[in-house]
């Protein structure tokens, strides 16, 4: 079974993660890029005006990718890692799933965060996604457990 952990990470938390997870479960590693990289201002949460703020509050937001297709078909599992932002995914992991063909795939998320745990995330892209095999989810703010493998 071919694995692939393909993650977004806006302060590089997340990609520390999913090296970790990528070494543990064997696995390729793609990095989910935007098109327009977030500056420091953009991911002030703080700020309703902030890039990030204005996304996470329009559902419909899907920021462009700097690759808009991967080419997941040698894989049968793909891991998907994001930070949590206000309790669910960053709008650019929609963004990733509509532009990529995951019929068939197992999916697995897992997620950092600073205090929100990733039930809320993983509800929200079953209900948006439902026709998708999210099959776990699990954040990963201390060691990659081997049950998310």
């Amino acid at each position: 079974m071919k694995k692939l952990v393909t993650w977004f990470s806006a302060g590089g938390v997340t990609a520390k993660k999913a090296k970790a997870l990528a070494k543990a479960a064997d696995a390729d590693l793609h990095e989910i890029v935007p098109k327009e990289k977030y500056t420091g201002a953009d991911l002030d949460w703080t700020n309703k005006n902030s890039r990030c703020s204005r996304e996470n509050a329009d559902p419909t937001s899907r920021p462009a990718l700097a690759e808009e297709k991967t080419d997941l078909s040698a894989y049968d599992v793909i891991y998907i890692g994001f930070p949590i932002w206000w309790g669910v995914a960053p709008r650019i992991i929609n963004t990733f799933i509509e532009s990529n063909d995951l019929a068939g795939k197992k999916i697995v998320l897992f997620a950092t965060s600073g205090g929100t745990g990733i039930s809320m995330a993983k509800d929200a892209l079953q209900k948006t996604y439902p026709d998708l095999d999210i099959e776990a989810a699990a954040l990963v703010n201390g060691a990659v457990a081997k049950d998310l493998i």
